[in-house]
């Protein structure tokens, strides 16, 4: 069966023109209609956002009857962190603390996802979305955090396993440990055989690879690409990207 994943930093639903408007996320994933979306910078009872649960708004007005929030910022009022929205239910969750030290905290996000296609028996796929920190010694000690987690590490290697979201991974360090030793493959490096993946950041005028999905088990990426709508350029600071995946049933 095919899959569509989406990953966005939604950046609180405020553009690049600095106003809050939740309408312009929603229209670009609504063109999308992509079956797993992963979101980060998402908003929970803050002010600037309207005091608004922003997962539970985003998937209420596109569908989606599934959708979990990690938190992990706290402000003076409200919070915020990743949010997970998707067409096939959400049998298991748990928010990874990536936090190192004193620095901001971040973390990653954790779904286990029953997929069924029709009469076949269900398969199960791990997802992980999250936002790494922006240095590269930070980001490298969160990576292992990620995979010292219960979460990960008691997978097998052949499972369906995602990863994606707001690497923050500027020169693309992180993507020989992702390939050579964790053996995921990229589904956003460009096919052009250059380094980077595709370029997200800013929104306006692109020159930084920073969200990225990376995929093992029995998945077969079938193409990806950024948004190329008009309002994607303003709606948030970074542009979403899509993959499309054929999914394996076992």
């Amino acid at each position: 069966m095919l899959l569509k994943i989406l990953t966005y930093n939604i950046h609180r639903a405020i553009g690049v023109d600095r106003r809050f408007r939740l309408e312009r996320i929603i229209n670009v994933l609504s063109h999308h209609q992509a079956d797993i979306v992963l979101l980060q910078e998402v908003d929970f009872g803050v002010p600037r956002s309207r005091k608004l649960n922003l997962a539970k708004e985003l998937a209420e007005n596109l569908d989606y009857p599934y959708f979990t929030l990690g938190l992990n910022v706290q402000l003076r009022t409200g919070c915020y962190g990743n949010a997970t929205l998707s067409r096939f239910p959400i049998v298991k969750k748990n928010n990874i603390d990536l936090t190192v030290g004193t620095r901001k905290r971040r973390g990653c996000q954790q779904t286990t996802l029953q997929i069924q296609n029709g009469t076949i028996v269900p398969s199960k796929v791990h997802v992980f979305n999250l936002h790494l920190g922006l240095s590269a010694h930070e980001r490298s000690h969160q990576l292992g955090l990620l995979t010292q987690s219960v979460e990960y590490a008691s997978l097998d290697h052949d499972q369906h396993c995602i990863i994606g979201g707001d690497f923050n991974d500027w020169r693309s360090l992180l993507n020989p440990v992702m390939t050579d030793i964790l053996g995921f493959k990229s589904a956003t490096k460009e096919k052009s055989g250059r380094r980077n993946s595709f370029r997200t950041y800013p929104s306006f005028s692109p020159a930084g690879s920073l969200d990225r999905i990376y995929y093992r088990g029995g998945l077969r990426s079938l193409s990806s690409r950024t948004c190329r709508l008009g309002i994607s350029k303003i709606a948030s600071d970074h542009l979403p990207v899509i993959s499309k995946f054929e999914l394996h049933i076992k």
